[in-house]
């Protein structure tokens, strides 16, 4: 099994920035291990449905963001050390929500939730104005 651990989450000012860190251990079902899986963070905010965030295929090499976030959040992972990260700078009230990480059953990068096995537990992310 995969276990996925968040941390790095907080309470910051608008404007402000917080680095969330997910660290990987264990191995799939398949035998796909973290450094062969797309990651991503997801959101969901009190009320709503959880959404896309970021998405880094398995080298690293290509990512994706949501439109809401284009432009002020990174993502970055490094293999050697099984750890996903996503930089969140100039952060806005509405960026608030519980952020969870995750790991596809794929290498290449993608939006879509049905893609993705393994969760973590979540860290709260508040932004106040």
């Amino acid at each position: 099994q995969v276990q996925l651990v968040e941390s790095g989450g907080g309470l910051v000012q608008a404007g402000g920035s917080l680095r969330l860190s997910c660290a990987a251990s264990g191995r799939a079902a398949s035998g796909r291990t973290f450094s062969r899986s797309a990651m991503a963070w997801f959101r969901q905010a009190p009320g709503k449905e959880r959404e896309f965030v970021a998405t880094i295929n398995w080298g690293g090499g290509s990512t994706d963001y949501a439109d809401s976030v284009k432009g002020r959040f990174t993502i970055s992972r490094d293999n050697a050390k099984n750890t996903v990260s996503l930089q969140m700078n100039s952060l806005k009230p509405e960026d608030t929500a519980v952020y969870y990480c995750a790991a596809a059953n794929l290498i290449t990068m993608t939006r879509l939730v049905r893609h993705y096995d393994y969760w973590g537990q979540g860290t709260q992310v508040t932004v106040s104005s």
